[in-house]
């Protein structure tokens, strides 16, 4: 067995691990009125554990996302020696965090957290994946030229000695540091970096050329970044979407959406909308929520005539409409560093996701054509009642999630994990398709995808808190202050869809809200924008970024699993994104479609 093979296992027992801890806590709560104190700090050194060991898992794999628009127009040959300069330099990023976090791990030792678990707990998993990823990076850096490998490593030991120097010998001329750091982000995202490497190597230029903080800061901050039980509910609501698809939930209940509604007028992009709106209500991973919806409906796109890449535009553009769906990552993830309330900015984003859904049906109803027979999706054997029963059980989930913390019973966070035991009993017991094997697999794949998605929360919470030692967030908002004072807060609304909509596109999305919602929400509140309904307009500014050509990193994950070139879909996505652009605009405008459900449950 490879190490990766061992990192992906290790990683599942430990997510099989944290969901008994948190089932079991809530449980014991409840039935017997005895809180286990130990049990949060368990989950949560459970959860670094598998976010690090994760995402070293996903770094083998490939599975980190980076900007490949710029590099894939190179020549071949360019091509080679630029990869190449991007291995080295992420072997130079993680051997740094590497040897800084074995250098906390020693500071750290003999104490302990409140609940007398030692501190090295929490930091020993983050020491085992970044030496993981070291060799990782090292094997890659292998894999090319020796004269690419080793001239990209003169390059940066020469760059290296001439910041040395000029700092030096002229200390009062070096640019300012957000300047360098700047640079360094923008050379490495147009170079192919994954966003998590960017966002560290980012905060590692401000330790290496500031002088102003020991390295380990980084590694304290990426641990610190993701250290809250809030954030359970990552790991769990994405496995929860990959258990949809592995218990057979996903296909019968896109199925029963074909029959009813596949012999309408563009029924089956209408299908396709109404299958996201509801896996969204399931599963909290946009990429999940394609991937189980995309391989069902593509296909049969291609059966049915229609060009697959109007039918991956559409899957895309139903994902942008989805992020405001609960129980989104985006909205645990910007609740958590905006410190708003998850429950409320679930009920926030459901109207405004309603009437997204309706525009997108809208078009696809007007644009669409009229099938004499439904293309047949999914399961075509089996009976209609019997599909019925898996959407009265997938309504059943979507019933927990909503009235499990609605009822008092457990808070967001907790309901995750019944979710997923109600997915595996579902599974298990209802379809009989869920075997030991499988969930092994699930598990795997579900712990990888989480360590991606919370490595790149842990470098942004990183990057965050340098840039608030620079005061450049305190900086943006005096200009966005002083705007607003002279036109009013609309142009606030405005210039913070656009940031959005910029920075996700370049930046994965959890990143972009990471940096910009703790940002820009304290301006909001500020201004008298509530902060629910600004938390909406983010997420969607957001998604918009993240879906539209050419760089939005999703829209590669789309075109990926659609099995579609990225130039097919660009004209189709600009039309669905524009309809959705149009929506946010009355979103924001229109404050009350995102406050109305709050304002009414008591949020």
């Amino acid at each position: 067995m490879g190490l990766l093979a061992v990192l992906e296992w290790v990683t599942a027992i430990l997510l099989a691990a944290d969901l008994l801890v948190v089932i079991g806590s809530v449980l014991v709560r409840h039935f017997f009125d005895a809180p286990v104190e130990w049990s949060d700090d368990v989950a949560r050194a459970l959860l670094l554990a598998v976010t690090f060991l994760g995402a070293a898992a996903a770094m083998a794999r490939g599975d980190n996302a980076g900007v490949t628009f710029f590099v894939d127009r190179l020549t071949p040959r360019r091509r080679e020696q630029v990869d190449a300069a991007v291995a080295v330099l992420v072997l130079i990023t993680t051997s740094a965090m590497f040897w800084y976090a074995c250098k906390l791990l020693v500071e750290t030792s003999g104490q302990t957290v409140g609940a007398g678990l030692p501190q090295e707990v929490f930091f020993v998993p983050l020491c085992v994946a970044t030496a993981a990823m070291t060799l990782f990076a090292l094997d890659a850096c292998l894999g090319f030229r020796l004269q690419d490998t080793l001239s990209a490593l003169a390059g940066y030991a020469i760059l290296g000695a001439l910041w040395a120097a000029w700092s030096s010998l002229a200390p009062d001329t070096t640019p300012a540091l957000p300047w360098v750091m700047g640079l360094v982000f923008i050379a490495s995202l147009i170079a192919g970096v994954a966003i998590a490497f960017v966002l560290a190597l980012s905060a590692l230029v401000f330790i290496w050329c500031g002088d102003m903080l020991p390295g380990q800061f980084l590694a304290q901050q990426m641990a610190r970044g993701i250290d809250n039980f809030v954030l359970l509910a990552v790991p769990f609501f994405i496995l929860v979407g990959y258990l949809m698809e592995a218990n057979g939930m996903s296909v019968r209940l896109i199925s029963l959406l074909q029959r009813g509604a596949g012999r309408i007028r563009g029924g089956l992009d209408v299908v396709m909308v109404l299958a996201m709106v509801i896996f969204s209500g399931i599963s909290g991973s946009k990429m999940a929520d394609i991937a189980a919806v995309g391989s069902v409906l593509v296909p049969a796109a291609r059966k049915s005539g229609q060009k697959p890449g109007d039918a991956v535009a559409l899957l895309a553009a139903s994902a942008v409409m989805a992020e405001t769906i609960p129980p989104c990552v985006n909205l645990i993830i910007l609740g958590f560093v905006a410190n708003l309330s998850i429950g409320g900015l679930f009920m926030a984003g459901l109207l405004p996701s309603a009437l997204m859904a309706s525009a997108l049906i809208l078009v696809a109803i007007v644009a669409g054509r009229r099938t004499a027979q439904a293309a047949v999706v999914g399961i075509s054997g089996e009976s209609t009642a019997s599909m019925a029963i898996s959407g009265l059980a997938a309504f059943g989930l979507i019933a927990l999630i909503f009235g499990g913390y609605r009822s008092g019973f457990a808070t967001a966070t907790e309901i995750s994990a019944f979710a997923v035991a109600y997915a595996l009993a579902v599974g298990w017991i209802l379809f009989r398709e869920m075997t030991w094997a499988s969930v092994g697999s699930v598990m795997r794949h579900a712990g990888v995808r989480s360590g991606m998605v919370l490595f790149i929360v842990a470098a942004a919470q990183s990057l965050a808190y340098v840039l608030t030692l620079q005061q450049i967030p305190h900086a943006i908002a005096d200009v966005l202050v002083a705007l607003t004072a002279q036109h009013g807060r609309w142009v606030f609304l405005l210039l913070s869809v656009l940031i959005l909509i910029v920075m996700g596109s370049v930046l994965e999305g959890a990143a972009a809200l990471i940096i910009f919602g703790p940002l820009l929400m304290p301006v909001a509140r500020q201004l008298g924008v509530d902060p629910l309904h600004y938390g909406v307009i983010l997420v969607v500014g957001m998604g918009i970024g993240l879906f539209a050509p050419p760089l939005g990193l999703g829209l590669y994950g789309a075109c990926l699993i659609g099995g579609v070139r990225l130039e097919d879909t660009i004209l189709p996505i600009l039309k669905y994104l524009g309809i959705l652009f149009l929506c946010l605009l009355l979103i924001a405008f229109v404050p009350e479609i995102s406050t109305a459900l709050p304002r009414a449950l008591g949020y």
